[in-house]
């Protein structure tokens, strides 16, 4: 999942855009009771995001400031946010709120004590803006302790139409179709696709939105919660459903070294830089963010992106993620955060960056109009519509040890699988050996 690592720049002005869509009939914004009851604070927030992406979350940040009169510090985590939050917590120097981007670490913070449960407004907000599935994915034991600000639509392949006609194909109804497409691209001259075999983490919604849509949710569900074994058959069959595509050189740019030497973002600019290698990307909907501001392309016509086809007569896979917000205990100043977290829960809030791009929210009660563009505004319709049948990105249910750490646990074995795909079922026994350690632990 993981719907962290994307990057966007804003479009407009997103205060600009936020405070007029009080003034036209939204609901006015009372946190901290209105006014500006929270001068001389300081609120800290920390969370994955950084470059484009931060720049985005700090106009949500000095949106808060113009309401409260609180002053914001946000500091950038890098991926091992348990690691970085945990050091500071021990260290007295706790965040107030963090932006968690997995399921897994939001229940690991939760049963250290870390947390304080939302309060009843930011509750309540959820209960009637927000589909069931995300108060279940932010509470434990039934406590509500994160609330989902920022989602991802992770079953989205982005391509380039250009290269797509060069080839003389049309985007794939079915993953099989898919791979012969990515043949007819690479006899044209161009890879098929840019895999961002760097992080390890792209490589589990490779396999993820395969195995929902091969294996089924109920299986996703056993398989998320650890109720059966990564060495069950239905694991193989999906690995080795998606060796198929990682053994084969001619789909992938640069093979699987040159996959393994790719990052994200380096992923999307060979598809959409100024020399592209590949034709197509695999990712969610924070691709356009990249594709649009750090490239120059048009949302929808240079850049636009198909859904991830269903796998073997199965069903098209939905898969989310996203980043949650939670309270510290330990934070220095809870009035302020319990204050930004009812201002997140609002529409408002989702407004000032849904207009930059490279970002969804799964709050029903913000204006699909808020959104930059057609392409962002579908692919937000599709989120809300998917209501209650979305998952959440499965290794980011998973403990932080398992699925959640560079160099470790799932990242580093679907690494590992990338570089030599030959052995699906050893793949699954060495994916289950490190799964076994994560949750008995």
């Amino acid at each position: 999942m993981n719907a962290r690592r994307r990057t966007t720049m804003a479009c407009c002005s997103a205060l600009t855009l936020a405070l007029a869509a009080t003034a036209c009939g939204g609901d006015p914004v009372s946190a901290g009771g209105g006014g500006k009851e929270l001068s001389g604070q300081t609120l800290n927030v920390a969370g994955v995001w950084s470059g484009a992406e931060q720049k985005n979350f700090q106009k949500v940040l000095d949106a808060f400031t113009e309401k409260t009169g609180a002053q914001t510090r946000f500091t950038s985590t890098g991926d091992n946010v348990s690691t970085v939050v945990g050091s500071k917590i021990e260290g007295g120097n706790a965040p107030d709120v963090v932006m968690v981007p997995q399921v897994g670490v939001l229940q690991q913070f939760a049963e250290k004590g870390w947390l304080t449960p939302l309060s009843d407004k930011t509750a309540g907000a959820v209960a009637a803006n927000y589909a069931p599935v995300w108060k279940e994915y932010g509470s434990v034991d039934g406590k509500l302790y994160g609330l989902y600000f920022k989602a991802a639509h992770k079953s989205t392949v982005w391509y380039s139409p250009e290269a797509f006609e060069q080839a003389g194909v049309t985007p794939p109804k079915t993953y099989e179709e898919m791979l012969r497409s990515g043949q007819a691209v690479s006899d044209s001259g161009l890879a098929a696709f840019a895999v961002a075999g760097e992080d390890g983490w792209t490589l589990t919604d490779w396999f993820e939105n395969i195995y929902l849509s091969q294996a089924g949710p109920e299986k996703y569900d056993q398989l998320a919660r650890h109720e059966i074994s990564w060495t069950d058959p239905s694991v193989v069959k999906a690995l080795t459903t998606l060796g198929t595509l990682f053994s084969d050189k001619k789909l992938i740019a640069g093979g699987q070294k040159g996959a393994l030497g790719t990052d994200f973002p380096g992923s999307v600019e060979k598809v959409f830089g100024p020399e592209p290698e590949a034709a197509m990307v695999y990712e969610g909907d924070f691709v356009a963010g990249i594709a649009k501001d750090q490239f120059g392309r048009k949302i929808g016509q240079d850049a636009t992106f198909f859904p991830f086809p269903a796998v073997a007569g199965g069903k098209a896979p939905v898969v989310s993620g996203g980043d949650a917000a939670v309270v510290l205990k330990d934070g220095k100043n809870p009035k302020a955060a319990t204050a930004f977290l009812e201002y997140l829960a609002t529409p408002e809030a989702a407004a000032v960056w849904a207009g930059a791009g490279g970002f969804l929210s799964p709050n029903k009660k913000l204006d699909l109009a808020s959104y930059g563009d057609d392409t962002l505004r579908e692919t937000a319709k599709s989120l809300i519509n998917a209501g209650d049948s979305v998952r959440f990105d499965m290794s980011d249910q998973a403990p932080a040890s398992f699925g959640g750490t560079k160099g470790v646990g799932e990242w580093k074995l679907l690494q590992d699988f990338l570089r030599d795909p030959s052995n699906p079922a050893g793949t699954a026994a060495a994916l289950e050996a490190a799964a076994a350690k994560a949750y008995k632990g």
